[in-house]
């Protein structure tokens, strides 16, 4: 990588060298300032004169070289002279390189600073080695805002490798505005001529990076920030950023920070107040193993691929979020110990085996969401959020990573206690219920399920249509499984006439059975009727009886044929229509019986009794049995359709009509009084149930 050309801005506030100014080209020359007793600088300085001033140093002496230009021998001339014999590292009191120019190698390892350390606005154009350095004092890489004596520069520029793993700050480090063009090493250094493993730099002060800029890979792993860090809008290259295993004392500001590649906060700790708001990650953004112990703020960050919050652990973050997210944000793992309000959206929301130990809400866009054995000590309540989400009034977040609709849809529950869980606004429709606790208590506000098939099939030569209703995703898989449905490839969509394979079709040791499905739909409805919504609850019971029905080891075959039956009848007391299409045939049928056999051809004649001889006798009046003559053009009459008629309105509601029946015309009439009067029955009983309250 060749070294960018420096810039020339005008003279410093020193007096320096302008050693090579020519009025015409260059009116500054050279800007090292002057060695004491001298009129140039350390690199122009004639080399007696130069060697005087080497003599005369010691361990733990001021320098002062602001604007040097340094060669590496230069360079190692000057800190040999500072060398403490008995560790053999440089001693420096204070160490003034503001502007300074570093055109070899910089090795500054294991130097000593005992006073202030100023290299703001210095250019390292190769490897800047400050590994195992301590800084007692305030270090400045970045814009010096304090020192009068050095003006106003740029932060550091490093175009070779930055190396301070193992530093130690006392005081306050200053990397604001500096610019690492190549990896910057602020944690373990695995390159290092040094075999050893070095512990990551410690900043016991004030540790400053706010507007730094890393083209290479910036290492900050195993890093101690004891005190107050600033990241903000600090930008990091394509090359990530790695912070696994950073100690973070302090607040630590990473607003408006960009990540251009993967930003890698595993197993970092944040002890106190973190901010990461408005901050950008190209890449993915990992704070898996992450410990945040006081508030923690994403507000309005923006995540291009996905954020990773693997077995996290959040003990005081009132809320996460508004935060926006193309791929996943996951939290398996993560675990939550205070009320939190976690406002995503995303493509993805996972919560497998995640842990709330309290009160939690979900406010979720875009997102699919997986409860995967989700562990839940206190309700825990997910909703889809109808609007663009705002924080304190300031305008909506931006959601333009996203595409498609705004709404939430629940992917699983499995192994979930449900009895705290509150879903509202969702999309239900491929939630996987097999394997909860306490669906029977899961509180449901307005959601979505799937619905049955749409169009006509066949059951051998017959077309029919099925029952419209809602469904749960595990009727689907099995159905699918036993019709032996292909399976779906990537990205494909079943039929709308199909029903949807599972996830493990068409294995059928892994697809739920009807008993299980059964089980799942008599809880969903129990919770549908406890929250008073019985209209809401028909269709599970009408899930729960059709899993019954073809149950072939839990449902004994003479309760599976009753099912059966009350199904045609009425679709188990549901269907009203068909209940009542079955009342107008049989009324039909036994209108239709009636005039064929039931009505005799006349009413018979009373037949009387007399006297006899002058004696006196007593007679008993008997009416003959009613009987039928004729061929069928005397029995299909409309008279006698009448009173057939008449005979079944009044077998509905178990009224004799008074009728004269031949002895077939009563048994007819029996019949109807005992069948006609139930299938009514239903048809209420279905009404009733669509409108109950």
């Amino acid at each position: 990588m060749s070294t960018p050309p420096a810039r020339t801005p005008s003279a410093p506030s020193w007096p320096h060298c302008a050693h090579g100014a020519d009025p015409a080209t260059e009116s500054v020359g050279c800007r090292g300032i002057h060695v004491p007793g001298h009129t140039a600088c350390l690199a122009h300085l004639a080399d007696p004169d130069r060697t005087a001033y080497l003599a005369g140093l010691a361990p733990g002496a001021d320098i002062d070289h602001r604007g040097t230009p340094f060669t590496r021998h230069l360079l190692t001339a000057l800190l040999d002279t500072l060398r403490d014999p008995t560790t053999g590292n440089p001693h420096l009191g204070d160490a003034l390189f503001s502007g300074a120019q570093f055109s070899g190698a910089a090795w500054f390892r294991g130097a000593r600073f005992f006073g202030r350390a100023n290299f703001s606005g210095a250019r390292f154009s190769r490897r800047a080695e400050f590994g195992e350095a301590q800084f007692s004092r305030d270090a400045w890489f970045g814009t010096n805002r304090f020192d009068a004596d050095t003006g106003v520069f740029d932060g550091a520029q490093f175009f070779g490798r930055a190396n301070f793993s193992g530093a130690r700050f006392s005081r306050r480090a200053e990397f604001g505005e500096a610019q690492f063009s190549r990896d910057a090493w602020f944690g373990t250094n695995p390159w290092s001529v040094d075999t050893r493993d070095f512990d990551g730099a410690k900043f016991s002060g004030h540790a400053e990076f706010g507007g730094a800029r890393f083209s290479g890979h910036a290492e900050f792993g195993e890093a101690q920030f004891s005190s107050s860090a600033g990241f903000g809008e600090a930008q990091f290259s394509d090359a990530g950023a790695g912070f696994g295993g950073t100690r973070f004392a302090g607040a630590v500001w990473f607003s408006s920070a960009h990540f251009a590649g993967e930003g890698y906060f595993g197993r970092a700790q944040f002890s106190s107040w973190t901010q990461f708001s408005h901050a950008r990650f190209s890449g993915d953004g990992v704070f898996d193993w992450a410990q945040f112990s006081g508030d923690v703020h994403f507000g309005r960050t923006q995540f291009a691929s996905h954020a990773k919050f693997s077995l996290a652990r959040f003990e005081g973050a009132p809320s996460l979020g508004p935060m926006a997210c193309a791929g996943a944000v996951v939290l398996s793992g993560a675990v939550f110990t205070a009320p939190v309000t976690l406002e995503i959206a995303a493509q993805k929301v996972i919560c497998e085996r995640t842990r709330w130990e309290s009160t939690a809400t979900l406010r979720l866009r875009y997102a699919i969401v997986d409860l995967n054995h989700a562990v839940l000590a206190a309700p825990v309540a997910v909703t889809a959020h109808p609007a663009p989400f705002t924080a304190l009034g300031d305008r909506p977040m931006d959601e333009s990573l996203l595409a498609g609709a705004a709404g939430v849809r629940v992917a699983s529950v499995q192994g979930v206690d449900a009895a705290h869980l509150v879903l509202t606004d969702t999309d239900l429709a491929d939630c996987l219920f097999s394997g909860a606790f306490h669906l029977d208590q899961l509180r449901l506000g307005k959601v979505a399920f799937a619905s049955a098939p749409t169009g006509r099939h066949y059951r051998g030569i017959w077309p029919t249509r099925w029952s419209r209703r809602r469904t749960l995703a595990e009727e689907h898989h099995w159905r699918a499984q036993t019709a032996g449905q292909p399976v779906l490839l990537p990205g494909d969509t079943p039929q709308p006439g199909q029903w949807r394979p599972g996830p493990h079709h068409p294995d059928p040791a892994l697809t739920p059975d009807p008993e299980d499905i059964a089980a799942l739909y008599r809880h969903l409805r129990k919770a549908f009727e406890d929250g008073k919504n019985e209209p809401g609850a028909a269709d599970f019971y009408y899930g729960e009886c059709e899993m019954r029905r073809h149950d072939r080891t839990g449902t004994p075959t003479v309760e599976r044929r009753l099912l059966w039956a009350y199904w045609l009848l009425s679709g188990y007391g549901l269907r009203a229509s068909r209940a009542a299409g079955w009342l107008l045939a049989a009324m039909s049928l036994t209108v239709l019986l009636l005039v064929g056999f039931g009505l005799p051809t006349h009413d018979p004649d009373t037949a009387t009794a007399g006297t006899l001889h002058g004696n006196k006798i007593t007679l008993y009046t008997s009416t003959p049995a009613p009987a039928l003559h004729g061929g069928w053009d005397q029995r299909m009459t409309w008279t006698r359709a009448e009173g057939a008629t008449r005979v079944a309105v009044n077998s509905v509601i178990f009224r004799s009509s008074g009728q004269n029946l031949t002895t077939a015309g009563t048994y007819i009439e029996m019949a109807s009084r005992l069948l006609e009067p139930t299938l009514l029955a239903l048809a209420i009983l279905a009404i009733r149930g669509r409108i109950k309250r």
